[in-house]
């Protein structure tokens, strides 16, 4: 039998609170580890929340890896043609975690109405693109059927048919300049499938989807020629891996970027609210653990004669300091579950019912995202456990400073 955890144990279901000197400070100290925990897994929750879908909204529109014609073109618009027929078209063999490989080609144009006008670039996909992204965030009509002959239905942000006032199944005039050698302008009217919003006002704001066929046209390019390949991976955290490999595998006319390399700003900003997480989740831990050093002080004076007593009868420090650390250490349990509790309802009613709103020219989504998973879940409790249990090993020290004598004498 454990000694130590059978007296706090005892000590633990006899204690009555209500009429003690260390009540109060008891649950305050269960009060800053429950507020601690609270919001170190609200602040855990959203910044991962955040991080995974600003990345995913960049994945969807660019993919995880893009290869493109290795020249020192970086705008969105394809301007140097590559083939089509690849070793590693369709499928990425060579490469494993590779989800799906899909061609594409960009234009940029004009859409006008008799009102107003907006430039827009014009992606172009084909039958193998991974629509599951635009599906998420189609809010009115449906995805274009690019198993037509010759298709014209395109994609719209809900920003660009707000500013031209278009609907699901109006007729868009749209203007291009048909080619490098031919600067005369060509027309195309395109119908509107379905429109989508994604908060994302970078790309929202510029971006209309439709058959590559179109932009193959436009710029007089064979069916073999595309503006270049979008690359989509099963894990993200694998993306510079998997970058470096693939730039490896495509051969020296072909350069590849990760959209980490594409789009360097956004994603050092993100890696910011790992900072900032680490900072609250410091700060919390010590606020808790310095109110759980005064609490586990004051039980040990309160305990002087219980002290003196186990002393008297043999039981030497290391054995009493046990007592009041399993004791201490039942109260940051309690304190971890109300905490968590609570913590979790918070998280779950933002993640169903959306309470908190952002403004997506800041932060890129309209909804402030929450995502955990339970191995952060584990360790955040665990390490707040752990350390807590650690910075109270010092202050347990006082009990050697108990003198048997003058503790049974006190009381």
């Amino acid at each position: 039998m454990n000694f130590e955890l059978f007296i706090a144990k005892r000590l633990i279901a006899g204690r009555n609170h209500k009429s003690s000197v260390s009540g109060p400070i008891i649950k305050i100290a269960i009060s800053a580890i429950a507020l601690g925990i609270m919001i170190m897994l609200i602040a855990v929750a959203t910044s991962t929340g955040l991080q995974h879908k600003i990345r995913d909204k960049i994945a969807g529109f660019k993919g995880h890896i893009q290869i493109v014609n290795y020249d020192t073109n970086t705008s969105e618009v394809s301007v140097s043609p590559i083939s089509k027929t690849q070793k590693f078209y369709p499928e990425f063999s060579s490469v494993e975690g590779v989800k799906n490989v899909q061609i594409f080609a960009a234009k940029g144009g004009i859409l006008r109405t008799k009102t107003d006008f907006e430039g827009i670039i014009f992606k172009g996909v084909s039958t193998d693109y991974d629509w599951s992204f635009f599906q998420e965030y189609l809010i009115a009509g449906d995805i274009p059927d690019f198993n037509q002959d010759r298709n014209r239905e395109v994609l719209l942000s809900q920003t660009i048919s707000n500013r031209l006032q278009l609907s699901v199944g109006d007729t868009v005039l749209s203007t291009f300049v048909k080619s490098e050698s031919s600067k005369l302008p060509s027309n195309r009217r395109y119908i509107i499938s379905g429109i989508y919003n994604t908060g994302f006002s970078e790309f929202d704001k510029s971006m209309m989807i439709g058959d590559i066929r179109e932009v193959q046209r436009l710029n007089n390019w064979t069916e073999d020629q595309i503006g270049g390949f979008e690359v989509l991976l099963e894990d993200f955290d694998a993306l510079q891996e998997k970058g470096s490999q693939i730039y490896q595998e495509i051969g020296v006319s072909l350069n590849s970027r990760t959209i980490a390399e594409s789009y360097p700003g956004i994603f050092e900003w993100i890696q910011l609210f790992d900072n900032n997480v680490w900072f609250i989740i410091t700060l919390m831990i010590i606020v808790a653990g310095v109110n759980m050093i005064s609490a586990m002080l004051v039980l040990i004076l309160e305990k002087v004669q219980f002290i003196g007593m186990l002393k008297a009868m043999g039981s030497p420090n290391a054995s009493i300091r046990k007592i009041f650390l399993y004791n201490a250490s039942y109260l940051i349990i309690r304190g971890l579950l109300w905490g968590n509790g609570i913590g979790l309802a918070i998280l779950g009613i933002q993640y169903f019912f959306e309470v908190i709103q952002l403004n997506p020219e800041t932060y890129y989504v309209n909804v402030m995202p929450v995502y955990i998973t339970f191995i952060q879940w584990f360790l955040l409790n665990l390490g707040t456990l752990i350390l807590c249990v650690l910075m109270l090993i010092i202050p347990s020290y006082i009990i050697a400073t108990v003198e048997p004598k003058k503790a049974i004498k006190f009381a």
